[in-house]
């Protein structure tokens, strides 16, 4: 039986453990606390409460310390709150800056409790989140605060392809941290609240003459609309961690598994016989390819919308979503002909290769909606790299082993029909609906050439021109000509597309396609 005096020894032991951690819970003292709620953010820890399961996280490094304190004081926990939790049952690690103690700039030892959770998830195999609002590098630290960016860059970029990588930037961010953000898989931004950026409306003024402030330079509709950084910019924190939540039921927690089946109750021979509806006869008319995604793709009992996309304001020539396909997650490429007709350009070109890796990395299937009239024309694409951005996508599908289905809607030109995943570039399955155009041009560019000689003798060049150019529609450019020669597996009614897709992913799921061997390619810049 235990002594009084042991009693109290060990009693003031506990109490002197429990003063501690609730020194460092305090992060920076109430009026700090007080000044990051009046400007409508949440606190570091309230952050992973709100992110979390209620109740599953579990702190590590909590009296961590910097070697740095004796000079400018005690920062509890170093600044960054690291550990591990839950996200619908499944196991994630977290890391979350704390902008109240020292405004949560990075130290060595901050620096190293991050590495240590990346380091802790990669061996695991489960997801890291981080939480990203730091006024950057502690200076005080020197070079060993650039160290620590420096091992948490390479950790990020080992990491890369083996686990889910996913962050949001919920305050500043600029100069080298921005980079940890930029090797993750998906960056979120708040509007409002978010910055990111190299250099600061201060060095942009002083080295360019621009005046500009923090929201024009690198706020979150910004990063992603112009830059492309961000993949989704989010209205407010708490919508920010439920999209978060949402991506993460689509994926893996590492490479080691494939994703998890969720049943929605959508019937796997469901039939639409609208599909064939939304899309307009004239070739040239738009229309929203949304619409087909909710038709063909699982639907949802409770009416929510049935794919989650990224970069919805970026490239939205192009869409990339997850959704899923008789309960498997799949993710979709797919041409938007409201947007610039659905044309391949730079900026789509490097959103779809991206995904397309992604997917291909995390044993994730791929469905191809085409609707393309080629690549974007114009010297601004041309000086700007059309041809290296374009290869990005062209490598990206040919490289993926993950099952690859393609269905052509209504037309595919040129260049651009392969690079939607043509069966040359490793299409498992390729369908189109028999309104498809499949040809080297469109019959308004290619009729002029191929009856030049007839249209320069004619006494009605124009009335003449029109009858060829549908002569070569419906001889030439439609799908029964590719069928013909094995580039197309089938021409479907359009109503059977989803009961189609679903068949012909069953028929790929346990595929095995070999590599060369080799340490890596090297993908066009």
């Amino acid at each position: 039986m235990m002594s009084n005096e042991d009693k109290q020894v060990k009693d003031k032991l506990l109490a002197e453990l429990e003063q501690r951690r609730e020194k460092i819970k305090g992060m920076g003292g109430r009026e700090r606390v007080e000044m990051q709620q009046k400007k409508g953010k949440l606190t570091a820890r309230e952050r992973i409460d709100t992110l979390l399961d209620k109740g599953t996280f579990r702190e590590i490094g909590m009296f961590a310390k910097s070697r740095g304190a004796a000079s400018y004081g005690e920062v509890p926990a170093d600044a960054v709150i690291t550990g591990y939790g839950e996200i619908d049952g499944r196991k994630v690690y977290v890391f979350s800056q704390d902008f109240t103690s020292m405004g949560g700039t990075l130290s060595e030892i901050h620096s190293q409790k991050i590495c240590r959770v990346i380091d802790s998830a990669m061996k695991a195999g489960c997801p890291i989140i981080a939480l990203n609002d730091s006024g950057g590098a502690r200076i005080q630290d020197g070079v060993d605060a650039l160290s620590g960016y420096g091992q948490i860059f390479r950790r990020n970029t080992l990491a890369s392809g083996a686990i889910p990588q996913i962050c949001a930037i919920l305050g500043p961010t600029a100069g080298g941290a921005v980079y940890s953000p930029a090797l993750m898989d998906f960056t979120f931004m708040i509007k409002g609240i978010s910055h990111a950026f190299i250099t600061g409306p201060r060095v942009v003024k002083t080295a360019m003459g621009q005046e500009v402030n923090e929201e024009e330079l690198g706020g979150a509709v910004v990063v992603q609309k112009k830059a492309g950084v961000a993949c989704r910019s989010e209205d407010s924190e708490v919508e920010c961690f439920q999209s978060m939540r949402e991506l993460l039921s689509y994926l893996p927690s590492s490479n080691r598994e494939k994703p998890k089946r969720v049943d929605w109750g959508d019937a796997p021979d469901r039939r639409d016989t609208s599909l064939f509806d939304i899309v307009p006869s004239n070739p040239s008319k738009p229309y929203d390819m949304h619409k087909i995604i909710e038709g063909v793709f699982d639907r949802r009992k409770e009416g929510k919308k049935n794919y989650f996309e990224l970069f919805p304001i970026f490239a939205t020539n192009i869409i990339t979503c997850f959704s899923r396909l008789n309960g498997w997650s799949v993710g979709i490429i797919a041409n938007q002909p409201w947007s610039k007709a659905g044309c391949l350009d730079i900026d789509a070109c490097d959103k779809a290769s991206r995904f397309i890796r992604f997917c291909d990395a995390f044993s994730i299937p791929i469905i191809n909606l085409v609707d393309v009239p080629g690549y974007l024309p114009g010297t601004d694409q041309e000086w700007g790299g059309i041809i290296r951005h374009g290869a990005k996508m062209l490598y990206a599908y040919s490289e993926a082993t993950v099952p690859k289905l393609t269905v052509t809607i209504r037309k595919a030109y040129g260049g651009s029909y392969l690079g939607m995943c043509s069966k040359d570039l490793g299409a498992d399955a390729v369908f189109c609906w028999p309104s498809t155009e499949l040809a080297v041009m469109g019959a308004e560019g290619a009729a002029p050439i191929i009856f030049r000689k007839e249209l320069e003798k004619a006494d009605d060049p124009e009335k003449l021109l029109q009858e060829k150019i549908k002569e070569y529609r419906e001889e030439f450019a439609n799908p029964y000509k590719a069928a013909e020669h094995l580039h197309i597996d089938d021409v479907i009614d359009p109503a059977e597309t989803r009961p189609r897709l679903i068949e012909a992913l069953e028929m790929a799921t346990n595929k095995v396609e070999e590599r060369p061997s080799k340490k890596h390619g090297i993908i066009p810049t």
